[in-house]
């Protein structure tokens, strides 16, 4: 549901700032609601958490003690404010509201950032990495995520996920008239299904567990904020819904992998590998433990399916956009494989 004039008006005066002047839906992001507010006293960016429980709300206070301790810290972050009784999370009528202040800058990509933009990125990932643990112990949460106390995840069995292409290919072939993303979604199907048949033997083992701390969870290019104008620096790391203990190395994979996303589904290897020194460098991560989490993460990518799920079984398509990289990506990294490893540990 859209935020109502009056919503609006509760909540801003919930916050003490005023009166609401304009109010506009932003697009950027998949999973939550955003708004820019201006009232009479300033802008301000609204967030709607729509996964948010209203009867539990742990979880985001969670978050914003975190983003908090992190800003004293020296970190970009834009922590929520406030509302009039000390609370950082509004809940109004069954939604649950955080209100931050508003940041001008704007996201890029890694094509959009030179060498050694790319190696401060990856040291800024670092320094969060590494800030986050510290602010944890300082400041105890209200909860353990369940994380805490589950084993390191399987990774994803063969079998398995071929029964997903098999269902996923009837969908598709089922539809009375195919559109050109139908065509591709197939001919990706067919050919995973060929790559997870050929490298079945390379399944991650159970062997080592990774090393574990807190991640953002969710890093990439639309979760950070740049300069609108002047040197090209972030000013704002946002949507920490995913605050939770996950291997550390992991998240800095995975965050490359969408930074350094070609159109054409490749890697800029030379802006990884300059990413990933970074990255070792602010946090002591070894080679060895980044070649690890490049292969489990492979691994991963090459049994996701999750955008033609959302496309198929949902009927939502907002992710249908990222969809021809992203699988372009999966078919190019299994042959590339050496090379995306020696990127990450080099």
């Amino acid at each position: 549901m859209s935020l109502t004039e009056q919503t609006l008006t509760v909540l801003v005066r919930r916050y003490g700032q005023g009166t609401p002047i304009d109010c506009r839906p932003l697009t950027a992001g998949l999973l939550n609601r955003g708004y820019r507010v201006a009232t009479t006293t300033g802008r301000f960016f609204l967030k709607h958490h729509l996964d948010g429980d209203p009867a539990a709300t742990d979880p985001l206070v969670r978050q914003h003690r975190a983003t908090a301790e992190l800003a004293r810290l020296g970190l970009p972050v834009a922590p929520p404010l406030p509302d009039r009784d000390g609370r950082t999370v509004v809940v109004h009528r069954g939604r649950c509201y955080a209100l931050h202040p508003w940041v001008d800058g704007r996201h890029r990509d890694g094509g959009q950032l030179s060498r050694g933009q790319s190696d401060r990125l990856g040291a800024l990932l670092g320094r969060v990495h590494r800030a986050l643990d510290q602010v944890i112990r300082r400041t105890p949460l209200p909860y353990a995520p369940p994380s805490l106390n589950a084993p390191h995840r399987a990774s994803a069995v063969p079998t398995e996920t071929e029964e997903l292409i098999a269902r996923l290919l009837g969908l598709i072939r089922a539809r009375p008239r195919r559109t050109g993303f139908d065509e591709l979604a197939e001919h990706r199907l067919l050919e995973r299904r060929d790559l997870l048949r050929a490298h079945a033997h390379r399944r991650p083992g159970p062997a080592e567990v990774p090393a574990e701390g807190w991640v953002h969870g969710d890093f990439h290019p639309l979760n950070l904020l740049y300069r609108a104008e002047g040197p090209v620096e972030p000013v704002a790391i946002v949507d920490w819904d995913r605050l939770d203990v996950q291997p550390r190395a992991e998240e800095a994979v995975r965050a490359a992998a969408i930074f350094f996303l070609r159109p054409r589904g490749t890697l800029d290897l030379a802006k990884v590998r300059a990413y990933a020194r970074a990255y070792r460098t602010a946090t002591g991560a070894r080679p060895d433990e980044l070649a690890a989490a490049v292969h489990r993460v492979w691994w991963e990518r090459l049994n996701d399916f999750w955008m033609l799920r959302w496309h198929y079984e949902r009927h939502d398509h907002r992710a249908d956009p990222q969809f021809p990289a992203a699988s372009a990506l999966v078919v190019w990294w299994t042959r590339h494989r050496e090379r995306v490893s020696e990127a990450f540990t080099g």
